[in-house]
């Protein structure tokens, strides 16, 4: 008897089919971060990165060019099991011609190449409008301003990428996330709080007037409570943003990183389903604050998946990740992060959720901790091995990575 063979009889004592819980894992899709690969530069700035984001370490072998980030997605990509869509923020535009748009001028043809790439891999792209790094962004604001120069530039760049989005969608036939985050605050308490939230909203309101296919765009609005330099304020908080995602009837997205220390976006999943036909979440790492650290199979993580699992919404969550970090090597950060998740989500579904709830409604407490507590300690590895083997992998990434470390990435 195979390993696999004994952890398969092991879950159906507790009531758990390990065949059914692969096959689900494998329909359920991943929107890859690409700013990973170059540590959030993109390729319409000079910019240094700034909105409250950092990006510490210098390794060896980071993309500079659309090629090489391509060629980049594509190691880690073939690391990565299961589904997989791209997600691009709008400073990864690719100007073939030499002739450079601002951030109020993208237009499709700016993403061709990307277009491109997706389709000959069959996926989709999600996107998000880049409102950081660029000499508009005045005193850490962009669509609160009171400059109506500056918060007119990103109300257009916001319409561009919603253009954007819709084209996307056409071009791969998969629907595309458009997520709006803006860095906007104050470094020390602001003697006006109203005001630069009034402009956010006015601006929202602008952005969303464009027309779009609401089939094919899901426009998400994401919060924060802080930021290097923010420290204070935030103008786009978590009650302005869902406040303004409910009156709007548009999709509220939850970053994991965005929010107190002793918060937890696993215990508001339940509480945003029952309100919202779907939910989005940035799952990253937060240490001390959010730091965007690699994605690890941590408690945090487990519950989100969990969450997701048991409230039967693997088709209501849109799941993208979220980080970067420098200081390892990023095709190792990429797919370690993104199987985390993977293994987390495979970690909830070989739960027996209708046999805990009922222990649950029954008030039979004991036994439900007891069954808890022994199911953590159920052979999950021999099952996540199974996974890999049906996607043709295996749990040894690093070897190949090292060789495309020593073999492209150091000859950079």
């Amino acid at each position: 008897m195979s390993r696999y063979d004994e952890a398969k009889n092991i879950y159906s004592n507790f009531g758990v089919d390990t065949d059914k819980a692969i096959d689900a894992l494998k329909n359920v899709t991943v929107s890859v971060h690409c700013w990973q690969g170059d540590d959030v530069e993109g390729f319409d700035s000079k910019e240094s990165l700034s909105g409250g984001i950092q990006t510490t370490g210098n390794y060896p072998g980071k993309a500079t060019t659309p090629n090489e980030l391509m060629q980049d997605i594509d190691k880690a990509f073939s690391l990565i099991p299961g589904k997989k869509k791209l997600n691009l923020h709008a400073s990864y535009a690719i100007f073939e011609d030499g002739k450079k748009a601002d951030r109020d001028k993208l237009e499709p043809k700016h993403f061709e190449k990307w277009v491109e790439f997706a389709k000959e891999r069959g996926m989709g792209i999600d996107f998000n409008p880049t409102f950081f790094s660029h000499p508009m962004v005045k005193d850490n604001l962009t669509l609160s301003s009171p400059d109506e120069e500056v918060r007119n530039f990103w109300v257009n760049h916001g319409k561009c990428c919603i253009k954007i989005a819709e084209y996307f969608a056409n071009e791969t036939g998969k629907s595309c996330v458009l997520n709006i985050w803006i860095p906007d605050g104050y470094k020390d308490i602001p003697a006006d709080r109203f005001s630069p939230r009034y402009r956010f909203k006015k601006s929202l309101d602008e952005i969303l007037s464009v027309p779009y296919d609401k089939d094919k765009v899901y426009v998400t609005l994401e919060s924060k409570v802080f930021g290097i330099g923010l420290e204070a304020y935030t103008v786009g908080s978590a009650e302005f943003c869902l406040n303004y995602a409910n009156e709007k009837g548009i999709t509220p997205l939850m970053d994991n990183g965005h929010y107190h220390p002793t918060e937890m976006v696993s215990d508001k999943i339940s509480s945003m389903l029952l309100f919202h036909k779907k939910i989005a979440l940035h799952i990253t790492r937060p240490m001390r604050w959010d730091s965007d650290h690699v994605i690890l199979f941590d408690d945090e993580t487990k519950e989100i998946a969990r969450e997701i699992v048991r409230c039967d919404a693997l088709d209501r969550v849109f799941i993208s990740t979220d980080y970067f970090d420098a200081s390892i090597n990023r095709i190792s950060a990429w797919v370690t992060g993104v199987r985390n998740v993977q293994k987390a989500l495979l970690y909830a579904l070989l739960q027996p959720n209708d046999i805990l709830n009922k222990m649950q409604n029954d008030s039979q407490f004991t036994r439900l901790m007891v069954m808890q507590e022994e199911l953590k300690t159920a052979p999950f590895g021999d099952v996540w091995e199974e996974f890999l083997k049906s996607e043709n992998m295996n749990s040894d990434y690093l070897t190949e990575i090292e060789k495309y470390e020593k073999e492209v990435l150091l000859k950079r």
